[in-house]
């Protein structure tokens, strides 16, 4: 039987890097993980990397790792180029191929904020026009919420996967059910790929045996793996910490996909200079990705890029600025040239709030990243006040936004018979009384060629964008949902402990 899968936005790929740049910044990342190497806090990837010729010293509770070029040459070698996620409705499903441009854009981070729009009604000073102005109202993340999340994104057409964009923080939820609660919140309302960070290391197993019962067994589980998992092993610069590092390993031993994500700061936790950011997060990158292939050889990987500019007057992160762009494009480059598919980052707003800062600073990082051919774009969706803050209403103003990004990339159709078909038409047309081309412009659109205005466009004076937007959302939310079956649920409770009972009634 024929896989069927998701449909993505093929695209031509911009290259920010000539072929020698992107060969120079290769060659300086081998360099630095031979010298000055990388300081390694856990013991068993010590194990792993000098029982296949890497060299350890033991430092003060760490130990100085030096990795040899072959080692990474061959554990890259190894790393599958084509991984495919797997999602609760099978056509949802994602196969992420290093060799093909076809970009897909998700959710993401684990927002503490949530932000919520309401719309009230003002009359102007000195006359009696009246005028509707959005008020914002923020609450602390929780498990009601990322089902909310969920829901939502299940309904926007052009997220194409999903990341929690909000942490839980209920009274309940402790460090040890986290896991289990954010993972069966997430796939209890949505069909789509579903992949998150893990908490706890002890969850591990309770969360793929809840993958495993949705998914009817283990086995089915590996043909359509519904989750994967992202671990940002690394704390810039080049420490590669105890317990992510372990979580990586025991991922890669259970043959579950997983991004390898490293996240400097130009500018604090690595060089503000592109040449150093980028020489510097591949080298954090590479070493991942060779320690799960030293695990299990041919193991599922994603190249996980996140790399940010800092500001220079507080030291946050600055997700609107060029060079946060600039980095992200150039990391899509390296991980096209060792052949692994690339998760990447755009979509992130400074802005507190939706409105014309975040559009612009959205639409630069939506629309430069999308061109670089990324598989996997992250953060795409909803995200304000850098990462801080999840807004349901922003999430719907970014779904439209990047339908038109995918539109705008998509390759050229021009063909022979294109032409031959438009020849006929002016022959046609120029023939008429009328001289117009309406005639033949239904078909077009019955075939999906020919975009719509812009859906919360203004028809008056008044800017009325997110009162039009959050009538959106109102009407996502009233669709039906896509819950899993009451006798999976009743199973997933049986079977997995610490699971609130509230989350099957949301």
């Amino acid at each position: 039987m024929e896989e069927t899968y998701r449909s993505g936005t093929l695209i031509k790929p911009y290259e920010r890097l000539s072929k020698e740049q992107v060969e120079l910044i290769d060659k300086t990342s081998l360099e630095i993980l031979n010298d000055p190497g990388i300081s390694c806090y856990n013991e068993e990837a010590v194990d792993l990397f000098t029982k296949n010729g890497a060299k350890a010293e033991k430092g003060n509770g760490f130990w100085n790792l030096r990795v040899p070029e072959k080692v990474v040459r061959d554990a890259v070698e190894n790393a599958p180029s084509r991984v495919k996620l797997g999602a609760r409705k099978e056509e949802n499903a994602l196969l992420l191929d290093a060799k093909v441009p076809l970009i897909y854009f998700g959710s993401g981070s684990e927002a503490n904020t949530w932000l919520d729009v309401e719309m009230e009604r003002f009359k102007k000073v000195g006359g009696d026009m009246e005028v509707d102005i959005p008020q914002f109202k923020t609450c602390r993340g929780s498990v009601s919420l990322l089902c909310r999340a969920a829901r939502i994104s299940e309904q926007l057409e052009h997220l194409d996967f999903f990341i929690r964009p909000v942490n839980i923080q209920d009274e309940g939820i402790t460090e040890e059910n986290h896991d289990v609660n954010k993972f069966f919140a997430s796939l209890n309302n949505i069909t789509k790929h579903v992949q998150a960070g893990l908490t706890s290391l002890n969850q591990l197993d309770n969360v793929i045996k809840m993958a495993e019962i949705i998914v009817g067994g283990k086995a089915n589980l590996r043909e359509n793996p519904i989750i994967s998992f992202i671990t940002c092993l690394f704390k810039s610069p080049l420490q590669m910490v105890e317990d992510t590092t372990q979580k990586s390993i025991e991922v890669v031993k259970r043959g579950m996909p997983l991004v390898i994500s490293s996240s400097p700061q130009g500018g604090s936790t690595a060089p503000i200079k592109e040449a150093g950011m980028i020489a510097q997060i591949n080298a954090e990158i590479l070493c991942g990705i060779t320690l799960a292939q030293l695990v299990s050889e041919g193991a599922p990987v994603l190249y996980g890029s996140v790399p940010v500019r800092s500001r220079m007057d507080d030291l946050h992160d600055m997700y609107g600025a060029p060079e946060t762009a600039q980095y992200n494009l150039d990391c899509v480059q390296m991980a096209r040239y060792y052949d692994i598919p690339c998760y990447s980052t755009a979509g992130v707003a400074d802005s507190k709030v939706p409105g014309i800062e975040a559009t612009v600073e959205k639409l630069f990082s939506h629309l430069s990243v999308a061109t670089s051919g990324a598989q996997y774009i992250h953060y795409a969706f909803g995200l304000l006040d850098r990462t801080n803050t999840f807004c349901p209403v922003q999430a719907v103003l970014d779904n439209e936004q990047i339908g038109s990004i995918k539109r705008y990339l998509r390759l050229p159709m021009v063909s022979q018979s294109d032409c031959e078909e438009s020849l006929k038409q002016i022959k046609k047309v120029m023939a008429s009384s009328n001289r117009l081309y309406a005639r033949f412009v239904r078909k077009e659109l019955h075939l999906g060629n020919v975009s719509q205005p812009y859906r919360f466009e203004s028809r008056d004076m008044e800017d009325r964008v997110i009162s039009k937007a959050l009538k959106s959302l109102t009407e996502l939310e009233e669709r039906p949902r896509s819950r899993l079956p009451d006798e999976t649920v009743d199973e997933i409770y049986d079977c997995i402990p610490g699971i609130l009972s509230c989350i099957r009634d949301i």
